[in-house]
């Protein structure tokens, strides 16, 4: 069978708007996704479903092939495939062609004709594209984990606020009307004084991609731009286990579960403690386990305290209920993905008073994304607030890694009088890629 008529079963096919008309110039934005795996296609989705998008172009390193969510395929010519197929149902002769293809995105940024884009790359790649892109005047929709380290997570703010642009962090539970109430709970001082929260995060590294048997140096794939894909990251022979969904077992690119979820549950955690522009001031009884094979190296079991200037005791673990666990003095709420808990039953009932605060309201991430682009308004993830809450999972490797507690400056963004702790806010880049 040909890969086109295989589309619509392989990516679950997106909705298709039949019979409607397309809003004007006006109300419509051009699109392009750079980085077209998983979660790419995941955000492809969701934006094809905007009736006031317009995706013209996809970006991937690679030309297609396995290795992806479960061993599947993806690549920039499946994600253009899917692109035209859905186009192309909504038209008489069932057939779209218009969504152009690229290899390298800095060519995808120069096209004038492209309002806003969404980054869906590995970790390491996170700043320098998200730079590129603000510098480029295009809006952002950017997946979690926001950066690979604390110093260019504000490199990244401060490319996206000096340009005026608008930025959406792919922590999509901020659009989840559970973990919003069980924010406002706390924020509004219904389980009393907070003194404990826990996020409970998986643990492990799952061979998604079913490459964990081939970590061994194999010759690229043609069609893969390897050298690309490393970019910023260390020299290092291709192997299968080391790109596409694995790469987040490997501290080069990314930092583990501890990263990978960190720009999810911790994110909610600082939304309901108030503290989504600051942080912690403290790192402390760290405790980890780290994989001990070829490539895979993050940490499989975690353990740590985040200490906060009013007492309360953030702890992120592998070892706690999945989820994010509010505790106060008269009670407690836990919500994870589909579910909400809470002592007394009865706060599951509450909603803010008049004078109580409310947090952002957003049903649709995508969909909150273009309205905000259309409106200049912040949206309900914004850059600053993403970076503080990924600080947290970046400053318990630091301290996992170095094995002993820390402490942190929020304000400066550095650690007090620590110089060995402080070399490992950032990484150093290969040539020619700089911050």
């Amino acid at each position: 069978m040909r890969r086109r008529d295989l589309l619509p079963a392989a990516l679950l096919c997106a909705p298709v708007l039949q019979g409607q008309s397309a809003p004007p110039p006006s109300r419509r934005i051009t699109v392009g996704l750079i980085g077209c795996g998983n979660q790419g296609i995941n955000d492809l989705k969701l934006f094809l479903a905007d009736e006031r998008v317009q995706v013209v172009a996809v970006c991937d390193v690679n030309r297609q092939s396995p290795g992806y969510w479960n061993g599947g395929i993806a690549g920039r010519e499946p994600a253009r495939d899917f692109v035209e197929w859905h186009y192309g149902q909504a038209r008489r002769s069932g057939t779209y062609q218009g969504c152009a293809l690229y290899e390298d995105f800095r060519e995808l940024l120069r096209r004038p004709d492209i309002d806003a884009v969404i980054l869906a790359l590995p970790d390491h790649w996170h700043a320098l594209a998200t730079i590129a892109a603000a510098r480029a005047g295009k809006d952002i929709y950017g997946e979690k984990p926001l950066a690979l380290t604390i110093a260019e997570g504000r490199a990244m703010v401060n490319a996206v606020q000096s340009n005026n642009r608008i930025f959406q962090t792919g922590s999509q539970q901020r659009s989840d009307p559970r973990f919003r109430l069980a924010c406002e709970l706390v924020r509004n001082g219904r389980l009393g004084k907070l003194h404990t929260v826990l996020c409970g995060l998986p643990g492990g590294t799952p061979d998604y991609g079913q490459t964990g048997h081939r970590q061994d140096p194999e010759p690229v794939p043609a069609g893969f731009n390897y050298d690309l894909w490393l970019g910023p990251a260390p020299e290092a022979p291709y192997a299968p286990a080391r790109c596409h969904v694995n790469f987040r077992w490997i501290l080069d690119y990314s930092g583990g579960q501890l990263t990978d979820w960190g720009g999810h549950h911790p994110d909610i955690a600082q939304w309901g403690m108030g503290t989504e522009l600051t942080g912690p001031i403290a790192i402390r009884n760290g405790q980890a386990t780290w994989a001990k094979e070829k490539l895979w190296n993050t940490a499989t079991d975690f353990h740590f305290e985040a200490h906060y200037a009013s007492g309360v005791k953030l702890i992120c673990s592998s070892r706690v209920r999945q989820g994010v666990t509010f505790q106060g003095a008269d009670g407690w709420v836990w919500v994870n993905r589909g579910a909400i808990e809470a002592s007394p039953l009865q706060l599951l009932d509450y909603s803010p008073g008049p004078n109580e605060t409310r947090l952002p309201r957003s049903t649709s991430h995508a969909r909150n994304f273009i309205d905000s682009v259309f409106s200049r308004q912040q949206p309900i993830a914004p850059i600053e607030q993403a970076h503080r809450s990924i600080s947290i999972a970046h400053l318990g490797n630091i301290s996992l890694r170095l094995g002993r507690d820390l402490a942190w400056d929020p304000v400066k963004e550095r650690f007090p009088n620590d110089e060995a702790a402080n070399r490992l806010l950032s990484r150093p880049y290969r040539q020619p890629w700089t911050l």
